[in-house]
């Protein structure tokens, strides 16, 4: 059960409301498969996506979650929308609040516009990604999928390597995988990754060396390097940091036998992992798109049934 109106961090999330979210989608996913099983649980409410940077995933599954449980999706086309004129994000909010829209679904990219906007409307608010700050849907995605793939995540060692400073995935796993009991490693070069991180649970460790930092793991999830999101090249090039920094298969025997291989997408091949990485028998990269599905539905009706 979700007592809240939003859904804005994985950070205040109670363990109990984190894990009645990874329980529904279980039901949920279900329905993805078998049209037959889809129902009009959420029939006559509205869901908006206001998408300030580009995405494929997150928008994409919102809006089929929605539908999957009979509820009508729509997207603000930021690009054709009042917002080109000048409108504020709060003007915007309310103006679709007074259309009697009932969830509204954010990407944006100043940390803290999710929090902003659930204040200022009445509609339930998700967040899907702010700034660098948080993006807990993906993160709930990806604690369902290894929940799914190894039956627990209390006691995992699970590596997260990659541009971990830029990252809202790498924070937001870290808050949810330490409440459930998971040992975080965060591995990086230095530029991309701070030991700042290591205040954020008593269960996080950061090292620079990426063998050193997949050793012993049950869990691995790469993390593409955010160029949009750096003012200065972090590396001398791409080649150079796959060659130091990237996941390649002759690696995975440092890490446990039936390592699992993850991503949040889009995946730089050939950057962060190597291609026999990516579509190697170990990755469930594919999977955690469909439990992406999976995991938006249980939290639009959680979040919609309760209000």
């Amino acid at each position: 059960m979700l007592k809240r109106k939003d859904l804005l961090e994985i950070k205040s999330l109670s363990e109990d409301e984190i894990l009645s979210i990874l329980h529904t989608a279980k039901d949920m996913k279900q329905k993805i498969d078998n049209t037959a099983l889809r129902s009009q649980e959420l029939k006559n409410k509205s869901v908006v996506t206001l998408f300030y940077e580009n995405s494929t995933r997150t928008k994409m599954s919102f809006m089929l979650a929605a539908d999957y449980l009979g509820a009508k999706p729509e997207d603000l086309g930021i690009a054709t929308s009042s917002v080109n004129k000048g409108e504020s994000l709060i003007d915007t909010g309310v103006t679709l609040d007074q259309m009697g829209i009932n969830a509204m679904i954010i990407r944006h990219s100043l940390t803290g516009a999710s929090h902003l906007l659930a204040k200022n409307v009445d509609a339930c608010v998700i967040n899907a990604g702010d700034g660098s700050n948080e993006h807990p849907t993906q993160a709930l995605l990806d604690m369902y999928s290894i929940l799914e793939e190894k039956g627990k995540i209390e006691g995992l060692n699970i590596s997260i390597i990659g541009d971990i400073a830029n990252s809202r995935v790498a924070r937001s796993n870290v808050f949810g995988l330490t409440k459930l009991g998971a040992n975080v490693t965060l591995a990086g070069p230095s530029t991309l990754v701070s030991k700042n991180m290591e205040t954020l649970s008593k269960n996080v460790k950061v090292v620079n060396n990426i063998e050193e930092g997949i050793k012993n793991a049950d869990v691995i999830m790469g993390l593409r390097v955010q160029f949009e999101r750096q003012k200065t090249m972090p590396f001398p090039n791409t080649r150079e940091y796959h060659q130091f920094f990237g996941l390649k298969k002759d690696m995975l025997a440092i890490a446990k036998e039936d390592v699992t291989i993850m991503h949040p997408g889009p995946v730089n091949r050939g950057v962060e992992l190597s291609t026999d990485v990516i579509d190697g028998k170990n990755s469930i990269i594919n999977e955690q798109v469909k439990n992406g599905v999976a995991v938006r539905m249980a939290i639009l009706k959680l979040l919609l049934e309760n209000r």
